[in-house]
């Protein structure tokens, strides 16, 4: 006799449909199972109740099947075709690493379901319990309506509105109309999409008078941070905010008005990434046993520093009210790490890397070397402070939710031997 040692899970993973008959109780150790390995369920079970079906439409994961009927089941699987085989598959993914993926996960649903029971008025609908992100990562008080949410567009038809709204974090007097954030901000201003510009002066001396900053055809408006020291400040959820994008700036970054229309314009049809010019990446130090951050040029990057950076409104919302109050405290004693806490949210959130566009010939990081001796990029303690964040920050995730990417964005026809009138954004390639 000849026996043949079956791997179980191999095979659960090999699997496209997996029957799961009634259990001894309320439910089946074999569902999740079967979640947890991609294979679309098969239920044999009527009338039993699915978890949390309140909210989850398990018609897009699962085949429901009747117990009293077994011999039609193979028939039903074989008319299921390859692309609805793929769908159902994704979605027990996406189910199991959202909701069922470990106990707290599962604790934390049923908290959430009870909440949106209570507070019906301020709940989420089907679309955000079905549907990357999932649940979790949606906060109805930021908005009952899917279509205010960055991941929501394409399903509804809908796209972002056509301005954006531009957030400078100030932090040293404003003394000439020569120094860098005079420039950004004209510049900024030039921009046919740009709806306003904030400046969140975390400076020690006093608010420059109004006359102090440049006229431009766009309104500025100055907020005074409350904390000198909160770098997690300019990730705050502003009411003045009214538009869907929101352009993350340093004092001291220089770019053109092209390079901000064509990275808004990339932006727009990502709108649930961050889209900007400075990129890192990490890297995992075996040697160590830790994660490692660095700023060498490469063809692959994992993070898209919040210095020069399109991402949406909703990502200030989720910063200050879903992270917790250490890891933010952590980002404010150091004033340091806040840009790399974003990459980490947004990418735990969307499961995909940011998008960097056309490479600047400088960063802004080469200009601070050469000149301010004050600069935060300019302490040694900087790049250090920044290992121990990445450390920190993937110890709360449970995991490293930075993922890297070789793509880059760049103009039609740039560097390209043609005429430059044929080029719309033409100032890019004179930088």
């Amino acid at each position: 006799m000849c026996l043949f040692r079956i791997d179980y899970q191999e095979l659960l993973h090999n699997s496209s449909f997996c029957l799961v008959p009634r259990g001894r109780r309320l439910g089946s150790f074999r569902f999740l199972e079967a979640l947890q390995a991609a294979c679309i369920p098969v239920l044999l079970s009527n009338g039993w109740e699915l978890p949390f079906s309140e909210i989850i439409d398990w018609s897009k994961a699962a085949i429901i099947g009747d117990e009293r009927l077994l011999l039609q089941i193979p028939s039903i699987t074989r008319s299921v075709d390859h692309d609805k085989i793929l769908a159902l598959r994704q979605q027990t993914q996406f189910l199991w690493d959202a909701y069922f993926s470990s106990v707290a996960k599962i604790v934390l649903t049923t908290l959430e379901i009870i909440q949106d029971r209570i507070s019906s008025h301020i709940s989420r609908n089907k679309l955000m319990w079905n549907s990357l992100p999932g649940g979790l990562y949606i906060l109805p008080q930021f908005s009952t309506s899917s279509a205010e949410f960055p991941f929501y567009y394409s399903v509804l038809g809908k796209s972002p509105s056509q301005e954006f709204t531009a957030v400078i974090q100030a932090v040293t007097p404003l003394q000439s109309q020569s120094q860098p954030i005079v420039k950004l901000i004209i510049a900024v201003a030039k921009s046919k999409y740009c709806a306003q510009i904030i400046v969140l002066w975390n400076c020690d001396k006093p608010l420059p008078l109004k006359n102090k900053w440049p006229s431009t055809a766009v309104p500025i408006t100055v907020i005074e941070g409350e904390k000198k020291t909160t770098m997690s400040g300019r990730f705050f959820p502003y009411d003045v905010i009214l538009t869907d994008a929101v352009l993350s700036l340093d004092e001291d970054t220089v770019l053109s008005t092209n390079e901000v229309d064509f990275a808004f314009f990339v932006w727009h049809s990502f709108p649930d990434r961050i889209v900007g010019y400075p990129a890192r990446s990490h890297y995992w130090d075996g040697s160590k046993g830790r994660w490692g951050y660095t700023s060498k040029w490469t063809n692959e990057y994992s993070m898209v520093l919040t210095g020069a950076a399109f991402y949406h409104r909703y990502y200030h919302y989720l910063y200050t009210y879903y992270l917790p109050a250490s890891l933010l405290s952590m980002v404010d004693q150091m004033a340091n790490c806040e840009d790399i806490l974003m990459n980490f949210l947004v990418s735990a959130v969307t499961k995909l890397p940011p998008i960097k566009v056309t490479q600047k010939k400088q960063y802004k990081e080469t200009m601070m070397q050469q000149g301010s001796k004050t600069s935060r990029w300019a302490d040694p303690d900087h790049f250090a402070q920044r290992q121990a964040c990445m450390n920190s920050f993937s110890s709360w995730f449970g995991f490293m939710p930075l993922l890297h990417s070789q793509m880059r964005l760049d103009p039609v026809l740039f560097k390209d031997q043609v005429s430059i009138l044929r080029k719309k954004y033409r100032d890019i390639e004179k930088l």
